[in-house]
């Protein structure tokens, strides 16, 4: 049992020395696969309008339905078919992924300030005000967020605006919960009594002495975050209640594409094709990164 062992640890590190087991390694050690499709897509968002000469709101109807390049009656002219309104699918994939970035971006800063600055507060001061904050934070995870956008735009209309503020509004929750179970940790630590002792003000403490101890944790929370947050603007969109037409949304180009699956299917497999690849690799990433910067899992 010892020499088969022996025998296949010694085959098990001659193969770490090929060529194809140093890439093995470095593809586990290294999330270079993610990052290359998450660099693909923010190329992409960055700088579409030189990447193709096609208008991603108007089409051709001459050139409906047209099929992918690979396929038969596909052309070069439209790489990735077009649509029922003849617009080139590549086109609006591209600007689509403007939207999904700007999106996440937007409500994973807004959410990150809100949530952290609420979370920081909250498990400093203690008491009732952390009491009053914490149920606030419970209250709007509460609410069914997808019922309640339908309802606002029912009422308001569809608007980038409003799905940008629901976001925010149904996001910072997580990251207020977060921040104040750190704090609460946190402020008990001899240097914040020193500090406290000295004559440090409440917020120089909380800014100063506090914060830097939970930013490292809440920005792999929000690494994790971006992926979820791009799906749930695509389910909006998908839904009517996200992005309004004639806008590249990801979510919305697989909504229309929905009556064309059986003549048409690259309308929506396109979209929904670039819609995972990105969550997947931006949670993918999220996650190495969770299992390399948080505190609390270098020590397994």
């Amino acid at each position: 049992r010892m020499a088969q062992g022996v025998s296949e640890f010694e085959r098990a590190a001659a193969f770490r020395q090929t060529g194809w087991g140093k890439t093995l390694y470095v593809l586990r050690r290294w999330p270079l696969i993610p990052l290359l499709i998450i660099g693909i897509v923010v190329f992409m968002a960055i700088f579409a309008p030189l990447l193709t000469g096609h208008d991603p709101r108007r089409g051709d109807l001459r050139d409906r339905l047209t099929p992918p390049m690979w396929l038969e009656g596909g052309t070069a002219k439209y790489p990735l078919g077009t649509d029922d309104n003849g617009r080139d699918i590549l086109t609006r994939v591209m600007y689509g992924s403007r939207i999904s970035l700007m999106v996440a971006g937007i409500v994973l800063t807004a959410g990150m300030i809100i949530g952290t600055a609420v979370g920081l507060i909250a498990g400093y001061i203690g008491g009732n005000g952390d009491e009053v904050l914490m149920r606030f934070v419970d209250f709007t995870l509460a609410i069914p967020f997808v019922l309640v956008a339908i309802v606002l735009v029912v009422l308001f209309g569809s608007s980038l605006t409003l799905i940008l503020i629901l976001l925010v509004v149904f996001t910072w929750g997580g990251y207020a919960r977060q921040a104040r179970g750190i704090t609460l940790g946190l402020k008990t630590q001899d240097y914040v009594a020193l500090a406290r002792i000295a004559g440090a003000s409440a917020p120089r403490i909380i800014f100063r002495h506090i914060l830097p101890g939970v930013l490292s944790t809440i920005m792999v929370v929000a690494s994790v975050a971006v992926g979820s947050l791009i799906l749930t603007e695509a389910i909006l969109s998908f839904l009517g209640v996200g992005i309004p037409k004639p806008n590249p949304a990801w979510g919305l180009m697989v909504a229309d594409g929905r009556k064309w699956l059986r003549v048409a299917w690259w309308v929506s497999m396109m979209p929904g094709l670039a819609i995972f690849l990105t969550v997947f690799s931006v949670n993918f990433l999220g996650d190495w990164m969770r299992d390399r910067f948080d505190p609390r899992l270098r020590q397994l």
